[in-house]
This record gives structure tokens, C-alpha cells and sequence, in this order.
């Protein structure tokens, strides 16, 4: 509030925060001393970090922003795990959060060209665009601790404190846009794909190896929603459902489950539009492959079984054609047929997971079945009785 007296009173308060005395008072640096994430300490650091960011925004008020930039950096370089790679145990530093709720509270209301400004700023000092190259360029996982460096610069810092959807969506666009699409697709699983617990490094292996849950492709599927649900600027649905279509090859191609699962976590709008889309495209076959795994995840996730119809029956209207609505249905029948064919072999060959992960996947797919043509039933007879 001092610091809105007058200009005299906030110039003593920016020549206070630069001494000695000041730094040591504002510039808390405990960001190891914390126990579990969410204690009252750590609660408390941040919310320092969320008032001096408004100390700072009202004493730099009348600056120009490149200037008010020059001048907080000056003031935050004493902090050494503010720094992209300032800190030697980031997973344990709440340095880059702190950072992140600094600049949130200091941005916030700023118009589109002057967060742009403050993006730019940010990749130069940090060399970010450089970096992001070397982890979307490489061989996935061949520079394990700098993707960590960008997943954990990128989320604390730059996307998770805003409050409103629409401002992480424009920061968001900020990292993505400047990409091609495959890269794009790569530099969000960095940001939001499944890590390690051990050493918080991406899990390249995940979505290719075996059926994933939910936790490991929540933070895709949000992501996936923030640019779709927000209309954020520079995105229209079809670069959202291009996106969602890399993200699926991404090292290499994606169990069909897995892509499932995303899809259902992404909302009823971003998995009809990715299979309109198909639809359209001519690629029924592999639309029908989908629409089976969208039922066996429902089977194990005791989803509601008749989502899944509605959603094929939804998909069939985009067909223009009544001899293409039943080739697709056939198509679905005999991708049941083929996909339960698959998990039979290995179970018939004996070879047998340690955890009979195989069987039970198949007794899943057995039951989706099942319970997908006894909704399909329901609706031919509500439709016959009405």
C-alpha cells in the first residue's frame, strides 16, 4: 500500500528492496526446509512469493514492461533456484514454484503483447527455446535430466498457478506454437506425460508397453481440454484433434487402450470430434478397433457401458451413407472378434504373465462385449417399442 503513496515514497521502497537488508528480509530462500508438499510452510512461501510479486508489480508501475523486466531480474538473480537449472535437487525445491507465483501475481491483468513480451524475455534469459530443441530434436529419453529441466520450468513457473483456464491456455500456446505439429506433440508429453516417482523423469516406455491408468494420462488429457475447452487463440479444433493424433505416436505408436483411455479422460467433445474425424477420413476399420477398446476400458473403469453405444451411434450419423453405416457395424463386430482372437493366442499358447495380466485383460474384453451388445439390444428395442 506504501508503495502507492507517490512515486517518491515507491522510489525509497525499490532503493530498500535492493540492499542488503531487503533482499534478506524479501528474498526467502527455505525452499528445501519444507516437509510433505501442501504443509503450512510450504503454503506460506508461496503466498510471500504471491505478495512480493504485487510489491513489485505497484513499485515498477510506471515503468516501461522491458524495463520493469530489466530491473526484477536484476532484484530475483541473487536466487539461485530461480534459475533454469540453478537448483541441484529441483524435485525437492519449491524455488521454481515460487518463481512461477511471483510472476503470476505480477502478470496478471497484463495485456496479450505484454505477456508475450514477458515469454520472450523468460526464453532468453533462460535459453528455453534452445533447449526445448534439444528435447524435441533428440531420441526421446537421451537427455532425461534437461527434459525434467523443461517439464519442471514449463509447469512450475509458466503454467500451473494461474487461476483462470483461459490465461494457462495462452501460456500454453506460448510453448507449443512455435513448433511444428510432431514436435508439438513431444514437447506435451514432456510437460504433462507420466514420470517416474523415483527420479521424476518421463516414462517414454508407458503408453507402449501395456495398459496404462488414469494417473498417467490425466495431465495429456487436461492439457488436451485446455486448448479445446477454452477456444484458446491460435487453436482450432482440427489442430487440437491433429495434436491428439501425434500425441498417439508419441515415441512410437500407442497401445489402442491407451489411446482410449486419453479420450474418454478428454471429454465427450474431443472423442467425438477425433472420431468424426476418422469417420470422414475413410478410416472406419480402424474407427471400429476404437470403438472396442473404448468399450473394454469402460468394462474395467465400471464407465457406463451405454456412453460407449451412444458415442458409435453419434459416429454413425457422420457416415453419409446407409451402405457405409452398416459396412462400419460389421466393421466393429469383426474388430470384437479379431481383438478377442488376440488376447486368446498368447493365453492358449501358455504364455502367461506373472500377474496373468493377459487373461485378465481377455476375461475384460469377454464382459465388454457382452455388456456393448446387450446396450446396443436395449436401444433396438426401446427403438421398436417407440
Amino acid at each position: 500500500m506504501l508503495s502507492m503513496v507517490s512515486k517518491t515514497v515507491s522510489q525509497h521502497i525499490i532503493n530498500y528492496i535492493s540492499t542488503s537488508s531487503g533482499s534478506r528480509r524479501l528474498l526467502l530462500q527455505n525452499f528445501h526446509d519444507l516437509d510433505l508438499p501442501g504443509t503450512k510452510e510450504e503454503t506460506a512461501l508461496l503466498e510471500h512469493y504471491r505478495a512480493l510479486g504485487l510489491l513489485f508489480k505497484r513499485c515498477t508501475l510506471l515503468l516501461p514492461t522491458k524495463e520493469r523486466l530489466k530491473y526484477i531480474h536484476k532484484i530475483l538473480s541473487e536466487v539461485s533456484c530461480f534459475k533454469f537449472s540453478g537448483c541441484s535437487v529441483p524435485l525437492q525445491c519449491l524455488g521454481l514454484s515460487c518463481y512461477g507465483m511471483f510472476l503470476q501475481t505480477l502478470t496478471a491483468g497484463w495485456d496479450e503483447l505484454e505477456c508475450h513480451r514477458v515469454y520472450n524475455f523468460l526464453c532468453e534469459l533462460t535459453n528455453l527455446s534452445r533447449k526445448m530443441q534439444t528435447v524435441v530434436c533428440n531420441k526421446p529419453g537421451s537427455a532425461r535430466k534437461l527434459e525434467l529441466r523443461v517439464r519442471l520450468f514449463c509447469r512450475n513457473v509458466l503454467l500451473d498457478h494461474w487461476t483462470h483456464r483461459s490465461d494457462s491456455a495462452f501460456w500454453l500456446t506460448r510453448i507449443l506454437k512455435p513448433w511444428p505439429m510432431v514436435n508439438q506433440a513431444r514437447l506435451l508429453y514432456i510437460i504433462f506425460g507420466p514420470t517416474s516417482p523415483h527420479d521424476g523423469q518421463v516414462i517414454w516406455q508407458e503408453m507402449i508397453e501395456g495398459p496404462t491408468d488414469e494417473s498417467s494420462l490425466k495431465g495429456l488429457a487436461n492439457a488436451i481440454k485446455l486448448l479445446y475447452d477454452t477456444g484458446a487463440k491460435g487453436w482450432t479444433a482440427d489442430d487440437v484433434i491433429s495434436l491428439v493424433d501425434e500425441l498417439s505416436v508419441v515415441p512410437r505408436e500407442w497401445l489402442l487402450e491407451n489411446n482410449a483411455r486419453l479420450l474418454i479422460l478428454s471429454g465427450n467433445n474431443i472423442c467425438f470430434t477425433f472420431m468424426a474425424s476418422k469417420a470422414v477420413n475413410g478410416r472406419a476399420v480402424e474407427l471400429a478397433r476404437l470403438v472396442v477398446f473404448l468399450a473394454l476400458v469402460c468394462e474395467k473403469e465400471l464407465y457406463c457401458m451405454d456412453w460407449t453405444v451412444r458415442m458409435m451411434q453419434k459416429v454413425c450419423k457422420v457416415f453419409s451413407t446407409a451402405a457405409e453405416r452398416k459396412s462400419f457395424l460389421q466393421s466393429i463386430a469383426n474388430a470384437f472378434a479379431c481383438v478377442t482372437m488376440e488376447m486368446l493366442q498368447p493365453v492358449m499358447s501358455g504364455d502367461r504373465d506373472d500377474d496373468d495380466r493377459g487373461f485378465l485383460n481377455l476375461f475384460h474384453l469377454l464382459h465388454a462385449q457382452a455388456n456393448f451388445h446387450k446396450e446396443v439390444l436395449y436401444l433396438t428395442m426401446n427403438a421398436i417399442s417407440s
